[in-house]
């Protein structure tokens, strides 16, 4: 990811196109999850893929001082990153790791990991040896299919963990597979299995967290916070599901923007762009941006798809390419090279989600804020509401 401190931010902003990223709106929807929970039950912030896209470091710091007190990663090179930036809160690898080496960076960085099957816990006691004691959570499978051992072989697992002396269970939990879906019939039975193992193995008395809710499950049901939830995609202000926009407010912390870099004219009968898939149907007048699928606006959106310069609507047109796309800005008289275009967020009445970039393409919105790419520069909005040079812990 770039950083660009405060004396490159005008140098920036002369740039082609870049992300546009509100710790404030981060820092507010953290507030609005906790709000949802028990002075009791704490909140994991989730930042793996780069806080879809958002930036990590920036997400994580925002949300641990507007009270989160853990965070979410899914590999061990993203909890270093965290490590490096000087988060000291408590960082939970999603993923399975399975290698000594791995064990060792666990280790060195003060990560804690997922153990999802019995030969991994043998690994990481076998490495771990006599030098101290590992912090680590079990993945337990309810019906996601995924990362865990079964609920219903669950107890013999626990004991063999329970049997290493240089292993501490600090966490349990398990994944919802259809929490943003109205039905919650599937919800309900991963929740009445995730409650049979738990008074099965005893792990009610342990001192442990237990954690079974994403942000969807949070914001469904309070029955499955437990001691601690996950959020990841609300804490970027978008919601899993239209049927939970009415439980908090949130609001979206990530915009794209890009410049106009030519203002040209077309006559009539103009093929515009690879292909030829759009063709002018009289004389008009076409902006051009250096942004593209290089950059993560999706190729299938060419044709598609309305962005906005101030405040006014301007549709896409032709095959979106690499690194640019054309717009007709044939309503826009007086538009100059250099004018800002809003790809992706609110500019005066118009609104472009990636929920509508989503729904147009027949995928999800984290798959469309993930693949957003590093070559965007990520800027930070509303700096003054955190320290970014602190040392920040839970």
């Amino acid at each position: 990811m770039f950083s660009w401190g405060e004396a490159s931010i005008e140098l920036m902003y002369r740039g082609r196109a870049w992300v546009e990223i509100d710790v404030g709106a981060i820092a507010h929807n953290t507030r609005q999850l906790i709000s949802l929970l028990e002075p009791t039950t704490e909140l994991m912030s989730v930042v793996k893929a780069d806080a879809y896209g958002h930036g990590a470091v920036t997400v994580a710091k925002a949300a641990i001082q507007a009270g989160a007190t853990a965070l979410g990663v899914a590999t061990i090179p993203e909890g270093i990153e965290l490590r490096k930036a000087g988060l000291t809160a408590p960082i939970l690898v999603l993923g399975a790791t399975n290698k000594p080496d791995q064990v060792e960076s666990l280790l060195r960085w003060h990560l804690q990991p997922s153990l999802c099957t019995p030969k991994q816990a043998l690994i990481f006691s076998e490495t771990v040896g006599d030098r101290r004691v590992l912090p680590v959570h079990l993945a337990i499978d309810t019906g996601m299919s995924r990362l865990g051992v079964r609920w219903d072989e669950a107890k013999e697992f626990i004991q063999l963990v329970q049997g290493q002396p240089n292993l501490e269970i600090v966490g349990i939990y398990s994944h919802c597979a259809t929490a943003d879906d109205p039905d919650p019939s599937m919800m309900q039975e991963q929740h009445r299995r995730f409650e049979r193992m738990l008074d099965t193995c005893g792990l009610r008395e342990h001192n442990c967290k237990i954690h079974f809710a994403n942000s969807a499950a949070a914001m469904s049901d309070a029955s499955l916070h437990y001691d601690m939830v996950r959020a990841g995609l609300a804490t970027y202000g978008l919601y899993p599901s239209p049927h939970l926009k009415a439980r908090i407010d949130l609001r979206p912390a990530l915009q794209i923007k890009a410049r106009i870099t030519q203002v040209k004219e077309l006559p009539a009968g103009t093929g515009v762009s690879y292909g030829h898939r759009f063709v002018a149907a009289q004389d008009m007048k076409i902006g051009v941006i250096g942004i593209g699928y290089a950059d993560g606006v999706p190729r299938s959106l060419s044709n598609r798809v309305t962005f906005s310069i101030k405040g006014q609507p301007v549709s896409q047109i032709g095959a979106i390419t690499m690194d640019q796309m054309m717009l007709d800005v044939t309503h826009l008289p007086d538009l100059q090279e250099g004018e800002i275009v809003t790809v992706l967020g609110t500019d005066g009445d118009q609104v472009m989600t990636a929920d509508d970039w989503a729904e147009t393409l027949g995928t999800i919105s984290w798959e469309i804020l993930c693949g957003f790419k590093n070559r965007l520069p990520r800027v930070t909005k509303n700096r003054s509401l955190w320290d970014s040079e602190a040392v920040v812990s839970a």
